[in-house]
């Protein structure tokens, strides 16, 4: 007996990372000794006195029960002080914070509250896969609008204003942007803000990336009047070290988190409590602790310079974040073809950007996840590749 799968299983695929692992996996399996530079999933710890909170508090007895699907009230005031005391954004921990099992399950939720099988969505090109696919399992009709990169990866507001917006709902935007490293500006957050209101469109912001490589993070959400459209979601995970611990928030007004909550309180029932706890002390770290791990990616982005300048590439020096994005070499067909050139020559994997859309189809991205010693050993084998 054959069981069917439901029609918007077939509207995805599986998630490009998941896949590529077990084929770095077969390498293993016949020897290749593989590096692999993809994925961004940050390899330091967070501080020692947010694990010490964890154990400590996971040794108590009472500790182990259902917890609130909005979190306990220290996190969501520890998610309003850290907002208040980094972009200047004040935010009602009652109402206008809904904290998260990871940012990328907020993705899911928006677009369950406020989507429509049919419903136009704005995808940015080149941008996160999930936004596309999330937005094809709720049955939404996909419209990718590009970034450039003459305009430093930014969308053509004119272009964007020639397609027909009547049935948009929903806008993704990514900023400080993956996986170009491309800030935003307060310019450009205003235009995005008076683009949503003209046109009824709900602005969700993704914004993991602005303690990363970038001068001065800033916040969608510091536009005035941007809480009446838009929603913003950002996370701790590379900032904070904390990916594997899935803590994320979505940040708007009451009415828009309201909405939030009744699709995910049907979709989890809270975090482990000393998480939480550990969060909040996590959430108070100062600005000598981004600067030492800034200083740390710095040293590291240096070392994916060299990398692409080995392989020939372009890229922009000023570009932030935890990844490196650079234009291949016009001899090769795309970055498809050299990214697999360097995977099969020497064992060092770098993503293909053609994953985040098209207008990424002629870049790839190293992940600034791994030691300088791991990039100066890629470096090394890349050296001896012929290009």
């Amino acid at each position: 007996m054959i069981i069917e799968p439901a029609q918007r299983v077939a509207n995805v695929q599986e998630y490009y990372f998941s896949r590529n692992n077990r084929r770095l996996d077969d390498l293993r399996s016949k020897g290749v000794d593989v590096i692999n530079l993809g994925i961004g999933s940050p390899d330091m710890p967070p501080p020692a006195n947010v694990i010490n909170t964890l154990a400590e508090a996971a040794a108590q007895p009472n500790a182990h029960g259902y917890q609130s699907y909005v979190g306990i009230p220290a996190l969501r005031e520890g998610y309003a002080e850290w907002y208040n005391r980094s972009y200047g954004v004040q935010l009602d921990p009652k109402t206008e914070i809904l904290p998260l099992i990871g940012s990328k399950e907020g993705i899911f939720h928006i677009s369950m509250a406020f989507l429509n099988p049919g419903d136009g969505v704005l995808v940015p090109d080149p941008g996160y896969p999930t936004y596309s696919s999330v937005s094809n399992l709720v049955g939404a009709k996909v419209y990718k609008y590009k970034l450039y990169e003459h305009i430093n990866w930014q969308p053509d507001f004119d272009e964007l204003e020639k397609l027909d917006l009547s049935g948009v709902k929903l806008m993704w935007i990514n900023y400080p942007n993956m996986p170009t490293g491309a800030p935003a500006t307060m310019e450009l957050y205003q235009k995005i803000v008076d683009f949503g209101r003209k046109h009824n469109i709900l602005i969700c912001n993704d914004n993991p990336y602005s303690f990363i490589l970038h001068k001065e993070p800033i916040s969608l959400l510091s536009i005035p009047g941007a809480k009446d459209v838009a929603i913003e979601l950002n996370s701790m995970s590379k900032a904070h070290n904390m990916a594997g611990w899935r803590f994320g928030m979505a940040a708007s007004n009451a009415d828009i988190i309201n909405v939030v909550l009744r699709v995910k309180s049907n979709m989890d029932s809270g975090v482990f409590k000393p998480m939480q706890l550990a969060a909040v002390e996590a959430l108070k770290l100062d600005k000598e602790w981004f600067a030492d791990l800034n200083a740390k990616y710095r040293e590291r982005q240096q070392s994916a310079f060299a990398i692409m300048e080995a392989l020939g590439c372009s890229f922009d020096k000023n570009q932030g974040g935890l990844f490196v994005w650079a234009r291949v070499p016009d001899k090769y067909k795309n970055g498809e073809e050299l990214s697999d050139k360097v995977l099969f020559g020497t064992g060092v994997f770098i993503t293909p950007g053609f994953i985040f859309g098209s207008q990424g189809d002629r870049f790839i991205r190293i992940s600034l996840c791994a030691k300088v010693e791991v990039f100066n050993e890629a470096l090394a084998r890349i050296k001896k590749l012929e290009l």
